[in-house]
Protein backbone atom coordinates (compact mmCIF):
# COMPACT_ATOMS: atom_id res chain seq x y z
CA UNK A 1 0.00 0.00 0.00
CA UNK A 2 2.80 2.39 0.92
CA UNK A 3 4.60 1.59 -2.31
CA UNK A 4 1.47 2.26 -4.37
CA UNK A 5 1.06 5.64 -2.68
CA UNK A 6 4.71 6.53 -3.32
CA UNK A 7 4.41 5.57 -6.98
CA UNK A 8 1.19 7.57 -7.35
CA UNK A 9 2.78 10.55 -5.59
CA UNK A 10 5.84 10.36 -7.86
CA UNK A 11 3.66 10.50 -10.98
CA UNK A 12 1.22 13.13 -9.74
CA UNK A 13 3.68 15.56 -8.11
CA UNK A 14 4.80 17.16 -11.40
CA UNK A 15 1.17 17.97 -12.15
CA UNK A 16 1.05 20.20 -9.09
CA UNK A 17 3.62 22.54 -10.65
CA UNK A 18 2.55 22.19 -14.25
CA UNK A 19 1.37 25.37 -15.91
CA UNK A 20 -1.79 25.21 -17.97
CA UNK A 21 -1.06 24.56 -21.60
CA UNK A 22 -2.23 27.31 -23.90
CA UNK A 23 -2.36 26.65 -27.56
CA UNK A 24 -3.07 28.59 -30.66
CA UNK A 25 -6.57 29.87 -31.14
CA UNK A 26 -7.90 27.63 -33.98
CA UNK A 27 -10.01 30.49 -35.37
CA UNK A 28 -6.95 32.72 -35.54
CA UNK A 29 -4.88 29.99 -37.23
CA UNK A 30 -7.63 29.65 -39.83
CA UNK A 31 -7.76 33.44 -40.20
CA UNK A 32 -4.02 33.49 -40.92
CA UNK A 33 -4.21 30.66 -43.44
CA UNK A 34 -7.21 32.24 -45.17
CA UNK A 35 -6.35 35.96 -45.16
CA UNK A 36 -2.57 35.94 -44.57
CA UNK A 37 -3.18 38.47 -41.80
CA UNK A 38 -3.19 37.84 -38.08
CA UNK A 39 -1.83 40.89 -36.31
CA UNK A 40 -1.63 40.35 -32.54
CA UNK A 41 -2.98 36.79 -32.78
CA UNK A 42 -2.35 33.92 -30.39
CA UNK A 43 -0.57 31.37 -32.57
CA UNK A 44 1.43 29.83 -29.75
CA UNK A 45 2.19 26.21 -30.53
CA UNK A 46 0.49 26.47 -33.94
CA UNK A 47 1.34 23.81 -36.51
CA UNK A 48 2.27 25.88 -39.55
CA UNK A 49 4.69 23.39 -41.09
CA UNK A 50 5.12 23.93 -44.84
CA UNK A 51 2.69 26.86 -44.76
CA UNK A 52 2.92 29.45 -47.52
CA UNK A 53 2.79 32.69 -45.56
CA UNK A 54 4.25 34.97 -48.21
CA UNK A 55 3.79 38.59 -47.11
CA UNK A 56 1.91 37.53 -43.96
CA UNK A 57 1.10 40.23 -41.41
CA UNK A 58 2.13 38.70 -38.10
CA UNK A 59 2.95 41.91 -36.25
CA UNK A 60 2.79 41.49 -32.46
CA UNK A 61 1.60 37.88 -32.81
CA UNK A 62 2.47 35.26 -30.22
CA UNK A 63 4.17 32.42 -32.08
CA UNK A 64 5.80 30.93 -28.99
CA UNK A 65 6.60 27.29 -29.71
CA UNK A 66 5.09 27.48 -33.20
CA UNK A 67 6.03 24.80 -35.72
CA UNK A 68 7.19 26.63 -38.85
CA UNK A 69 9.40 23.95 -40.39
CA UNK A 70 9.76 24.37 -44.16
CA UNK A 71 7.40 27.37 -44.10
CA UNK A 72 7.71 30.00 -46.84
CA UNK A 73 7.84 33.28 -44.92
CA UNK A 74 8.99 35.49 -47.79
CA UNK A 75 8.15 39.10 -47.01
CA UNK A 76 6.41 38.18 -43.74
CA UNK A 77 6.21 40.92 -41.10
CA UNK A 78 6.96 39.61 -37.60
CA UNK A 79 7.58 43.09 -36.12
CA UNK A 80 7.09 42.90 -32.34
CA UNK A 81 6.12 39.21 -32.45
CA UNK A 82 7.33 36.48 -30.11
CA UNK A 83 9.00 33.49 -31.75
CA UNK A 84 10.37 32.08 -28.49
CA UNK A 85 11.02 28.32 -28.80
CA UNK A 86 9.67 28.33 -32.36
CA UNK A 87 11.02 25.79 -34.85
CA UNK A 88 11.93 27.33 -38.19
CA UNK A 89 14.00 24.41 -39.46
CA UNK A 90 14.34 24.68 -43.24
CA UNK A 91 12.15 27.82 -43.28
CA UNK A 92 12.58 30.44 -46.00
CA UNK A 93 12.69 34.08 -44.90
CA UNK A 94 13.63 36.61 -47.52
CA UNK A 95 12.78 40.30 -47.30
CA UNK A 96 11.06 39.50 -44.00
CA UNK A 97 10.93 41.74 -40.93
CA UNK A 98 12.04 40.40 -37.57
CA UNK A 99 12.33 43.92 -36.14
CA UNK A 100 11.75 44.05 -32.38
CA UNK A 101 10.92 40.33 -32.43
CA UNK A 102 11.74 37.99 -29.53
CA UNK A 103 13.99 35.28 -30.98
CA UNK A 104 14.88 33.23 -27.93
CA UNK A 105 15.69 29.51 -28.15
CA UNK A 106 14.60 29.53 -31.80
CA UNK A 107 15.66 26.68 -34.09
CA UNK A 108 16.84 28.07 -37.42
CA UNK A 109 18.62 24.90 -38.58
CA UNK A 110 19.10 25.01 -42.37
CA UNK A 111 16.84 28.07 -42.61
CA UNK A 112 17.50 30.60 -45.37
CA UNK A 113 17.45 34.24 -44.31
CA UNK A 114 18.11 36.67 -47.14
CA UNK A 115 17.75 40.43 -46.65
CA UNK A 116 15.82 39.88 -43.44
CA UNK A 117 15.68 42.82 -41.02
CA UNK A 118 16.26 42.28 -37.30
CA UNK A 119 16.59 45.77 -35.82
CA UNK A 120 15.97 45.79 -32.07
CA UNK A 121 15.29 42.03 -32.00
CA UNK A 122 15.96 40.13 -28.78
CA UNK A 123 18.20 37.29 -29.91
CA UNK A 124 19.41 34.61 -27.49
CA UNK A 125 20.22 30.92 -27.60
CA UNK A 126 19.28 30.41 -31.25
CA UNK A 127 20.33 27.40 -33.31
CA UNK A 128 22.02 28.52 -36.52
CA UNK A 129 23.27 25.09 -37.64
CA UNK A 130 23.80 25.14 -41.41
CA UNK A 131 21.74 28.32 -41.77
CA UNK A 132 22.21 30.32 -44.97
CA UNK A 133 22.23 34.07 -44.37
CA UNK A 134 22.90 36.99 -46.62
CA UNK A 135 22.14 40.64 -45.95
CA UNK A 136 20.75 39.76 -42.53
CA UNK A 137 22.22 41.35 -39.37
CA UNK A 138 22.25 38.26 -37.16
CA UNK A 139 25.62 36.96 -36.04
CA UNK A 140 27.21 34.67 -33.51
CA UNK A 141 29.96 35.71 -31.13
CA UNK A 142 31.77 39.02 -30.99
CA UNK A 143 32.04 41.51 -28.20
Amino acid sequence: MKRALLVAFAFLTPLLWARPVHGADPDQVQQLLTTNTCEGCDLSGADLRQAHLIGADLRNADLTGAQLQEANLEGADFTGASLKHADLTDAFLTNASLNFTRLEAVNLTRARLYNTEAQGAVIADINLTNVKMWGTPISVGGE
